[in-house]
């Protein structure tokens, strides 16, 4: 398949290629353990815009993750930085030291030290924001751009489907570039967005069956299989025991998790456990779940992070030919 975009699309997403360095202002979802080197190489070789998923590494790590990089491809990509990661500060310098233009932060508020570390590196800040209060205050902070992601993403997420939060948000952005995630599966959803004043929008779940994503064979096939209403939001059984919701596949462990919460809340009520150690009994459940199941092949056991639009992956195929399939999809719907 040989696509090029057509007059139009190129003025639709013009603001957000032109942030990006990018012939299409796709972003590839930074996802632990799968948005490595090679599939952020691909997504960028294939004329979007990859961003290694940080998360789970040391500032080493990320320095050889980002050698790879570059040794895979010319083209742009960027870092996605965890705020709550330990060594915050030395992942920062590390994109410094390797002129990483574009820094993604994600997991939480940012610190405007944060910010002012990056700014001395002449990073391009693009940060989270699931309210219009959040993306507002970002822009004062300095933020370059913003991704507003809705509930139906995969992994860690808000309460607000992609589509309120794009009526918040869109019409009152205008001074950055604003790139939308959360569902999009298809190129008529990325228009439809365009439309409405985004510059571009970030897909993940779309990216984890690449032929190019290191995610495991099992892993990849639990994806393939899958349908939209499999893809659920972890429920939290007591407000005394906080759970950050995480949407993914349900599976042997999401239903285990469930009876972890009861068990746990059983032995704090009887005093067999104090408060501190009953939710740290519950929170290091999911500890090293998502590595068990995306490159260890555990399906049964481990996490299948997932958005809504796993139903949208219904094979294994080229990264570049991904992309050049949204592409004609957003191109038909232009024409018609």
């Amino acid at each position: 398949m040989k696509t090029s975009q057509s007059a139009d699309l190129t003025q639709l997403w013009s603001r957000g290629c032109e942030f990006l360095g990018t012939k299409y202002a796709i972003l590839g979802g930074a996802m632990t353990w799968v948005s490595n080197h090679n599939l952020v190489a691909a997504i960028s070789n294939a004329g979007g815009f990859g961003v290694i998923a940080s998360g789970a590494m040391t500032p080493e790590l990320l320095s050889n993750e980002i050698d790879k990089t570059k040794a895979a491809t010319s083209m742009h990509f960027g870092v996605n930085l965890i705020t709550m990661h330990p060594k915050l500060d030395e992942m920062i310098d590390v994109c410094g030291k390797h002129k990483i233009r574009h820094v993604v932060l994600a997991g939480g508020l940012p610190t405007s030290l944060s910010f002012s570390r990056l700014k001395e590196h002449e990073c391009l800040i693009i940060g989270f924001a699931p309210a219009l209060i959040i993306a507002k205050k970002l822009i004062k902070m300095g933020a370059d751009a913003i991704v507003i992601e809705g509930c139906e993403a995969g992994g860690h997420i808000g309460p607000v489907s992609t589509s309120v939060l794009a009526q918040e948000i869109l019409p009152e952005i205008h001074d950055i570039p604003v790139f939308v995630a959360g569902g999009i599966g298809r190129g008529e959803a990325i228009i439809s967005y365009l439309k409405m004043g985004a510059s571009g929008c970030q897909l993940g779940t779309r990216f984890v069956c690449a032929n190019e994503s290191p995610a495991h064979h099992n892993f990849k096939q639990a994806f393939i299989k899958a349908n939209a209403r499999d893809a659920i939001m972890s429920l939290q059984l007591d407000q005394r025991f906080p759970v950050i919701p995480v949407r993914a596949l349900a599976n042997k462990a999401s239903k285990e998790f469930l009876q972890i919460q009861a068990n746990v809340i059983k032995e704090y009520d009887s005093g067999a456990l104090d408060l501190k150690d009953a939710q740290l009994k519950i929170e290091h459940y999911w500890a090293g779940a998502l590595r068990k199941a995306a490159i260890d092949g555990d399906v049964d056991n481990g996490s299948l992070m997932a958005g809504q639009s796993v139903g949208m992956v219904t094979k294994e195929q080229s990264t570049k030919e991904i992309v050049e399939e949204l592409v004609e999809q957003a191109n038909k719907f232009l024409q018609k």
